[in-house]
């Protein structure tokens, strides 16, 4: 009979730690996405942000900028540096520069 009762002791043991586990791994799988699509966000965010300056600047006068520099200077454009490259490509001042946002 003792040994019943410790069989069933060790099997419930063993389902609460696999219970545990499990749980511990689909909060990380969570999370882990949900700080990727926050990444993704926060990039579009940006992207937006300096295509946004950059029609204005267009708008007032008359040419796309050259540089980004440019719009934070002129536009008060503030950009999250320490977490993102920023690639703005200028072609011409009258079309849109190419804009890529990079994560570090």
């Amino acid at each position: 009979m003792y040994q019943d009762k410790s069989k069933k002791t060790l099997l419930k043991i063993l389902t609460a730690i696999l219970v545990c586990v499990l749980l511990v791994l689909a909060y990380a799988s969570f999370t882990s996405r949900a700080n990727a699509d926050l990444d993704e966000e926060s990039a579009e965010a940006i992207k937006d942000a300096i295509e946004r300056c950059a029609l204005q600047c267009y708008v007032i006068e008359g040419a796309y900028p050259n540089t980004l520099d440019y719009l934070k200077e002129n536009y008060g454009l503030r950009i999250n540096e320490r977490n993102y490259y920023v690639v703005y490509r200028a072609f011409a001042q009258n079309q849109l520069p190419d804009i890529r946002i990079v994560r570090k």
